[in-house]
């Protein structure tokens, strides 16, 4: 999936546009052992996800955090973070929105991570 963004800026003027692609798809991993219980029914399919990059993660250097209006809801899966972490480590734009909420006795089939990057010359 291609998703091309438009800018505005000041005075009606356009930048130009940003491109970013999604790269993953993956179930939330950890989502029992963070706020995801509390936080739950706030949750909504759509809603913008930070990424935020833990290279001293004591038990993954490769650990992608993620976070929901600020609050820790989980991590990328640690079989799928390597190409998120190594966009992250050489300066392209990377974030995540809730792709899909499904209640499910397994906290593994609850939320799907959608990943979005763009690159550096494109992450303005």
């Amino acid at each position: 999936m291609l998703l091309v963004a438009w800018f505005w800026l000041g005075g009606g003027a356009v930048a130009e546009p940003t491109v970013a692609v999604r790269i993953q798809q993956v179930p939330l991993a950890g989502f029992q052992y963070y706020a995801g219980k509390i936080v739950w029914d706030e949750l909504g399919e759509g809603d913008p996800l930070e990424l935020v990059r833990e290279s001293d993660n004591a038990h993954d250097v490769r650990a992608v955090k993620v976070l929901w209006r600020g609050v820790a809801i989980g991590h990328l899966p640690r079989s799928d973070n390597g190409p998120v972490a190594e966009a992250m480590d050489q300066g392209w734009r990377v974030w995540g929105r809730i792709g899909r909420l499904q209640p499910h006795p397994n906290p593994w089939r609850r939320v799907r991570v959608d990943v979005f990057a763009a690159p550096p010359s494109a992450a303005r």
